[in-house]
């Protein structure tokens, strides 16, 4: 029976099973890669060369596209490159710095989804103090804050998750290492350990996200306090891009780790984690900057274009 010393690398089977499709898998991939790599790169030199936008939202939003890129970069090339040269095989080293910066990018940019929210709360119920409150230092402690819980956090998993036996062969039933289809693979009696840390952070996560429910409440109670229905729509028109951000962001992610793992390949399994490690960095710029005029003004005065 093998164990965790034995194994040197993984299979990763995603969309192997489909042979057919590989050169499909590859350029759809490709696409959305290329999609998510032009628009968060655009919002970062957009925010980044544009002094109009050196505030405290746009600093925190060119963090986040700095997390989504980093975080689709981990998954989708190696994904791509085994479907180019149809192989499946990643080294054990490889899993692990996969599940080690997956992780520490989602958990960073899940923290800081939640410090742009108490940024938003602070912006609208507490405007006179704003200044004063996200001043470049906090800004910066924030922001800092963030991408160290995101290490801290993917430090904790990884090397709970690594520190398993592994009793169940080397198929992974995921397009790339994914704990919950890691753990399918561990002694039936060594991988609670990790289900505890897992249910350990969901209770994190949970809190986390009434904070930001419990904010929007509080900001929507302003917002609707507003005279002028001008007023009321540019409040509301800094609020929904990141309320939607969260959402897709804490649904898919949810639905990814909360639910039972099947014991055979599924494609659910293959959606689900499309939906939450694909799709929000793709996303994301979009919904930004979709009903964004400062940040389509500001991308106007990048490239020339009236």
């Amino acid at each position: 029976m093998p164990n965790q010393t034995s194994v040197t690398e993984f299979l990763l089977l995603g969309f192997y099973d489909f042979q057919e499709l590989q050169i499909l898998h590859f350029v759809v991939f490709l696409l959305i890669y290329l999609a998510a790599l032009v628009g968060n790169l655009l919002i970062f030199m957009v925010i980044a060369f544009d002094h109009h936008l050196h505030t405290p939202m746009y600093f925190f939003l060119m963090n986040l596209s700095v997390l989504d890129l980093g975080s689709i970069s981990v998954t989708v090339p190696k994904s791509m490159a085994n479907s180019l040269m149809n192989t499946r095989s990643i080294s054990y080293a490889g899993c692990v710095a996969q599940v080690f910066f997956l992780l520490f990018l989602l958990g960073s940019d899940f923290s800081l989804l939640t410090v742009m929210a108490y940024d938003r709360y602070v912006a609208i119920c507490q405007p006179l103090h704003y200044d004063t409150m996200m001043n470049s230092r906090a800004c910066v402690q924030m922001a800092g804050s963030a991408w160290i819980s995101g290490i801290l956090f993917s430090v904790l998993h990884t090397g709970n998750t690594f520190a398993l036996t592994f009793c169940g062969g080397n198929m992974v039933d995921q397009f790339f290492c994914e704990i919950p289809q890691l753990l399918k693979l561990t002694c039936s009696d060594s991988y609670l350990s990790e289900v505890g840390v897992i249910v350990f952070t969901v209770c994190l996560v949970l809190g986390c996200f009434v904070f930001m429910i419990v904010s929007y409440v509080q900001i929507f109670k302003s917002v609707l306090r507003i005279p002028s229905e001008q007023g009321q729509h540019k409040a509301f028109s800094t609020c929904l891009p990141h309320l939607s951000v969260v959402s897709l962001f804490v649904c898919t992610g949810a639905f990814a780790y909360l639910k039972p793992t099947s014991s055979s390949p599924s494609a659910l399994d293959l959606v689900v984690a499309v939906l939450y490690s694909v799709l929000p960095p793709v996303m994301n710029p979009i919904i930004y900057s979709m009903r964004n005029k400062e940040i389509k003004a500001a991308l106007r005065r990048l490239t020339g274009c009236r």
